[in-house]
């Protein structure tokens, strides 16, 4: 008669104590068989990551705005005319916006100039000048750093700039393919006439 009592005891200690370890076992995060894991997020590879030129001058390359269609804002030529982005499809565009009280952005320039003409015919470059003064300190500064391959555009009412998505830190370039889409932009100077620039040129083509 005491294994009779003593059975039930036994069996009912085992499935208050052993039972909850078999239900938690079901509970982990594990596909069944034949089904696919759930995909884990990863961060792309091109999200952005530093550049430094050899000067010093350090960047930040991001695709965060790649495939973005280059802004309809206007801005100004030498001549004072209106120009927008779109008057340069039909090829690669490389949009450099700086400004002459940012020491990184006047000390990219003499490569950003050498680059506009290395490029000529395969890639249009322009900076576009985010001085509130207009064009006066930009001539000012293009003749003093012999910058003859750029024009000196302006953009007083800081439009482009406004409209190319992000927060804007001076000097950011933005690379746009033959169709108007961003390909990438670097924020901060670089060296434009350096061998791994040139391989980043290339995404546009």
């Amino acid at each position: 008669m005491l294994l009779e009592f003593d059975v039930p005891r036994v069996m009912i200690l085992f499935l208050l104590f052993v039972g909850p370890l078999f239900l938690a076992a079901c509970d982990r995060e594990t596909a069944p068989s034949g089904q696919a894991e759930p995909a884990k997020a990863q961060e792309s590879p091109k999200a952005g990551f530093g550049l430094e030129s050899k000067s010093g001058l350090k960047a930040e390359l991001s695709y965060l705005f790649a495939g973005r269609t280059a802004p309809d804002a206007s801005f100004t030529g030498a001549d004072g005319r209106d120009v927008a982005l779109s008057d340069y499809a039909g090829r690669p565009l490389l949009v450099n916006l700086w400004a002459t009280w940012c020491a990184p952005c006047k000390a990219e320039m003499p490569t950003l100039d050498a680059l506009a003409q290395l490029e000529e015919g395969e890639i249009t470059v322009i900076a576009v000048s985010q001085d509130l003064q207009g064009r006066k300190p930009v001539r000012a500064f293009f003749d003093s750093a012999r910058i003859v391959n750029l024009e000196p555009f302006t953009d007083t009412d800081n439009a482009l700039s406004s409209s190319v998505g992000g927060t804007i830190a001076l000097p950011t370039t933005i690379l746009y393919d033959s169709q108007g889409k961003e390909v990438w932009r670097i924020v901060g100077g670089v060296e434009w006439d350096d061998a791994e620039i040139a391989k980043l040129l290339g995404e546009a083509a």
